[in-house]
Order: structure tokens, then sequence, then C-alpha cells
């Protein structure tokens, strides 16, 4: 078996965090968020992956290289004419395909569980498409699928009567015949090649279609605050790692990660869950609940609480920074204290910042 996982599109809903960095690669705990979809498929026992890129791009390729790192091989594949959906995704992934059956993931999916589960249902249910199904809150966002009797037996995209509580995830399995599905269907009238409708094609022509449930979490980051309740989800799965000598004056409560030759100092406290990555410096400051700090950071005389920080932030005044995705390079200068207290603040890459 095969894999493809999406890391085209330009996240628009993620600007300006997005205008610099590819959405795929957005730290989540740390991470980028494209690592955690390579992680599960490599655990599944699938080693064969391509991924699915805008053209030019070579920031995914610098970050993950050709897959050594996890005994995998990846083939980079080029998306273009534009973003035509999802369903344009797998036809022009044909040709590294071949007659394989595969896993579609979507690159921006984050998940608690393993899809180990989903690859032995597969295979031996002999399926033609297996989908992976999460009760949600809000369907509407989604492909949402009519199940009677225990068949699926339509998908509606982005409904606004949802017949169901299920999104349809970013995991689909398929055989060769999703190529048959593709090149039938015709462009939404958003134009696009949907993969609802390539679903529904797949039930109408009588192949079998099949689901399960995701157990656990699973996060679609769309959004800013998609991004950090996916931070929250995972860091709340952490376990203490500290690998600096922490001196008296600091207060360090719950599960904490600390990288290498990272400085903290003063009276500081610490309340995790959180994760420090390496050369940091954070002095005089609050280091709250479900915050992500990168490598390379620097925190003085500050309140930092349910936060994602990327590398080289600088952040040097009185302030309480929370719900918070700051980008690379951001720097927070003194100047004035407003009221009332609190900074709610989307930023882009080498942003400066005055509060």
């Amino acid at each position: 078996m095969k894999a493809l996982i999406t890391a085209g599109g330009h996240g628009t809903r993620l600007r300006p965090i997005t205008n610099a960095l590819n959405k795929h690669l957005i730290p989540i705990a740390n991470k980028p968020m494209l690592v955690y979809a390579i992680e599960k498929i490599v655990n599944a026992g699938i080693k064969d992956i391509g991924i699915v890129i805008n053209p030019g791009d070579k920031e995914i390729l610098k970050a993950l290289g050709a897959g050594e790192k996890w005994k995998a091989k990846i083939t980079y594949i080029e998306q273009t004419g534009g973003a035509l959906g999802l369903a344009h995704v797998v036809k022009i992934a044909e040709p590294f395909i071949g007659k394989e059956p595969f896993l579609f993931y979507l690159g921006d999916n984050i998940i608690l569980g393993e899809i180990k589960k989903f690859v032995e249902q597969f295979k031996t249910g002999d399926y033609n498409c297996l989908l992976a199904l999460s009760n949600v809150r809000d369907p509407q966002r989604f492909g949402v699928p009519e199940i009677r009797d225990g068949r699926i037996i339509k998908i509606e995209e982005k409904p606004s009567h949802p017949k169901s509580n299920f999104a349809v995830t970013g995991i689909y399995f398929y055989d060769y015949h999703v190529f048959e599905a593709v090149k039938n269907i015709k462009p939404s009238a958003r134009g696009e090649l949907e993969i609802s409708d390539t679903h529904s094609y797949l039930i109408n022509k009588g192949y079998k279609v099949g689901y399960n449930e995701i157990t656990g979490w699973w996060k679609d980051t769309g959004k800013p605050s998609d991004l950090l309740e996916a931070s929250q989800l995972i860091l709340s799965g952490i376990k203490r790692k500290i690998d600096i000598d922490i001196p008296n004056s600091v207060e360090i409560q719950g599960n904490i990660i600390i990288g290498e030759n990272t400085n903290i100092s003063g009276r500081t406290m610490i309340r995790g869950p959180v994760i420090i990555g390496e050369n940091c410096v954070i002095k005089n400051a609050y280091i709250g609940p479900y915050t992500s700090i990168g490598n390379s950071v620097e925190i003085y005389n500050a309140e930092v609480e349910n936060s994602i920080l990327l590398d080289y932030v600088d952040i040097d005044c009185s302030v309480r920074i929370v719900d918070s995705i700051l980008g690379t390079n951001v720097n927070i200068l003194p100047t004035h204290q407003t009221l009332p207290g609190g900074h709610k603040l989307i930023i882009g890459e080498n942003s400066v910042i005055e509060l």
C-alpha cells in the first residue's frame, strides 16, 4: 500500500502566518504538523509516500528530505493548475499510485489514535473505499455522510442541514477504482472536483464503501483557533523532560519539556503542559499552560499562556499574551500600558509590535 499526503494550497484562513510559511509546516508542540501525518502513516506500516505540493515549493523538501528519517521513501508531486479540489489531487497522483491500493491523508489533519486499524479493515474487508469518520459539533463545515442500516448511502459537502453528526475526516482508503470516479465527476459550483462527489460516484456505481470511527480526537487545522486547540490536545499528552539545571528562583509545575541550552532565571514560573525549545532565554516571566515555544526565543518580564511561539520570537515588555500565534522573528517591545489587560495576537513573520 502507498500513501498520498496533501501539502499544497495557500492556507488563506491562517494568514498572515502563512504569508511566509507553508501551512503544513506550522509547528504544533514544536513539530511541523505534516510530520504528524508521516508518523501516523509510517506507524501503520506504509513506507512509500507521495506528497502533493504547490508548484516550485522547496520548503517542504528542505524540511522533510527524501524520508530517510522515517525509513520511508517520499516522492514529491507538484499540483499544477491551481487549487482544483481534493479529487483533482487524487487524479494527478495516478502515475505515482498506479494500480496499488493507497491511503489518502490530508496533511493538515491531526489525530490522537493510530490508523493501523483502518489499514487492516481496508485490507481484510475487500473494500473499494474506506472512510474515517469523526463525531463533530459542527458537521456543516465538512463532508457529511448519510448512514442507513449501517451503510453510507450518500455524502454531502458542507450541507446546510447535515444528515448526521459525523464528518468525513481527511483520512481515506481507496483501490484503483477511485481513478474511474475522479475522471467522471464534474466540477462543483465552486469550480472544484469534490472528494464527496467521488465517494457518491463510488456508492452509486455499487462499489463497496465502508467506514469506521476515529477513536479519540481529530482536528482539522484550518483556522488559528484550530491550531491552538490542536496544540492543547497534543500538549495534554506530553511527559516531563528537562535537559537543563533549574535555579531555586524558578518554579516548575506540571509536565514541561525544556530543550538544551535554554536559560531560565529570575522570578519565573512555568506551569505545564508547556514545551520550550533549545537556546531560549526566559527571565522574570510566567509561562502558562498549553504554550509551545520554539527555538532561540527570548522572553523577559512577560506572561504567555495558551499560545504558539515560532523560532526567534523576542518579547521584552510587561504584558500578558494569551490565545496567540507569533510567527518567526516577531518582536514585541514596550511602550505604554493599555486596558483591558491581555492581548490576542495573530502575527506574521518578521513583524515588530509595540505594546
